[in-house]
């Protein structure tokens, strides 16, 4: 399977970007849920559905413990989760307080992994490693257009760049 795009026209007139294409991920609106989750990784392991459904509804609680005690959370294999969090501008040091905070969330931060994508001799003759820094959960994705956009719309958010 792949990422499938579709191809979006930029119709903001008063962005620099105003007239160009630009590739938009289409995504199924139905999500995996734990159940479909859980069914995939008891067929890559050795461990019943029922086990890694409770496992995932402790991986769950277990963030949610550690985020509130201020801590970074890293899940080898998938990256680091940590809370982030907005706050209003004061004009006194003191008056910034934990009252000023407005929004908070969850800040997730991908693993990364170095990958050689080739390499070049210097005129010593020693070699020289050329590589990219990927993401390790899509460091395999492929990409291909649909035309379908019917599977980017949902209710609850607004079209953009149609």
């Amino acid at each position: 399977m792949s990422q499938k795009f579709i191809k979006t026209k930029n119709n903001n007139s008063k962005s620099e970007a105003y007239g160009k294409y630009y590739a938009q991920a289409v995504y199924d609106n139905a999500f995996v849920e734990s159940e479909e989750l859980a069914e995939y990784i008891q067929t890559q392991a050795s461990v019943k559905k029922s086990d890694v459904i409770a496992t995932l509804t402790e991986l769950g609680e277990g963030l949610k413990h550690f985020l509130e005690l201020g801590q970074k959370v890293k899940l080898k294999g998938i990256g680091i989760f940590k809370v982030g969090f907005s706050s209003i501008g004061v004009t006194n040091k003191e008056d910034c307080t934990a009252s000023t905070i407005t929004t908070r969330r969850v800040l997730f931060q991908p693993e990364t992994e170095r990958v050689v994508v080739g390499q070049v001799t210097r005129a010593d003759g020693s070699i020289r490693q050329k590589y990219v820094v990927t993401k390790s959960l899509i460091k395999d994705v492929t990409f291909e257009e649909t035309h379908d956009n019917a599977m980017n719309q949902t209710p609850a958010s607004p079209s953009s760049g149609d």
